[in-house]
């Protein structure tokens, strides 16, 4: 399925995103706006309330956002069953947001995929020539086996770009998540994807580095049963 259906959720990066999008964080908005010039406000396509909070993957997502003219583009590039977006936006100026959500660090420690034989050559060459174009260290992990779950995300945001779509892609890192025992600073996460990015051989100041923005919700201001 490429609409999929989530439960209410009551921990964790599930229960965070669905919050902060529906009841409008000005702790997720504004940082993300602080990075789209001339962009005042961000309509949130999913995960919607009244949409029974559904994420979105392949040409469902892109239907979400205002771009079905590239579902041939993207199946040509990606395999079926490719990553299943947190969340997704569009500014009122036209930027395309895809989101990636985290409350603890294990999250980020992906297993590789487990697609098919077939299936895993278009994703290894899709991973290999984003790895390319960002100038990543030869000696890099191969991205389909470490991390992979951040490099598909960035292989999409680079997808985007080459269509010439204002596409950003926006980890979503909350802070102060008890249950999970998750990081209580920015640093914390920080340093996290400094391990990432050694590993997958990219320089901090990649070429897409501009178009990720990383925003950090606390949510030791909210209560899980502020939007219930």
């Amino acid at each position: 399925m490429t609409r999929v259906v989530q439960p209410l959720g009551t921990k964790g990066s599930l229960l965070w995103i669905q919050q902060a999008v529906n009841d409008h964080w000005t702790s997720l908005d504004e940082p993300i706006l602080a990075k789209l010039s001339g962009s005042n406000r961000i309509e949130w396509r999913s995960p919607l309330e009244h949409d029974d909070f559904a994420e979105y993957r392949d040409g469902d997502f892109l239907d979400r956002v205002g771009l079905s003219h590239l579902r041939p583009a993207l199946k040509e590039f990606w395999p079926e069953r490719g990553p299943q977006w947190d969340a997704l936006g569009v500014s009122d100026r036209g930027d395309v947001l895809l989101v990636e959500a985290k409350a603890h660090v294990a999250e980020m420690c992906s297993p590789g995929t487990a697609a098919r034989p077939d299936s895993r050559e278009r994703i290894n060459r899709a991973l290999v020539s984003c790895a390319e174009r960002l100038d990543a260290r030869v000696s890099r992990a191969p991205w389909t086996d470490h991390f992979y779950q951040l490099a598909n995300r960035i292989a999409h945001l680079h997808f985007l770009r080459e269509q010439g779509v204002p596409a950003y892609l926006v980890l979503v890192n909350f802070l102060n998540d008890e249950a999970m025992k998750g990081p209580t600073t920015r640093e914390a996460w920080d340093a996290a994807y400094q391990v990432a990015l050694h590993v997958m051989g990219l320089r901090k100041g990649h070429a897409l580095s501009k178009h990720i923005i990383e925003v950090f919700p606390d949510v030791a201001t909210y209560r899980p049963t502020d939007s219930q």
